[in-house]
């Protein structure tokens, strides 16, 4: 009697420390193998360095639509951009003008 007495005690007490193991495991599988976990920070790495080329290439593009603008100013304009402007739009040349074709465009 006294021996299950003693193995029903043994588990009894075994049965705590062996569920904080599992949580324990639960945790760290998260923390390795989740979502947000150390085998998906590549994947962030991978894709940050890609918003970062897009990043750049949009700060480019701003920078010249905003030199556009600055060209563009009613109180200031340029004379050749606005010329030039017009001229693409309207699809115009002079006869004594040579046409440069930009294959990258």
């Amino acid at each position: 009697m006294s021996l299950i007495r003693s193995k029903n005690s043994l588990f009894r007490a075994a049965i705590g420390p062996a569920l904080m193991v599992v949580v324990l495991g639960v945790f760290v599988g998260n923390a390795l193998l989740g979502v947000n976990g150390l085998l998906a920070l590549d994947g962030y790495r991978q894709k940050m360095a890609v918003r970062k080329a897009e990043l750049t290439a949009l700060e480019h593009q701003r920078d010249q639509l905003a030199n556009s603008i600055a060209l563009l100013n009613p109180k200031a304009t340029d004379p050749d951009y606005a010329d030039e402007l017009v001229r693409k739009e309207t699809r115009q040349i002079r006869p004594d003008e040579v046409i440069i074709l930009d294959s990258q465009k």
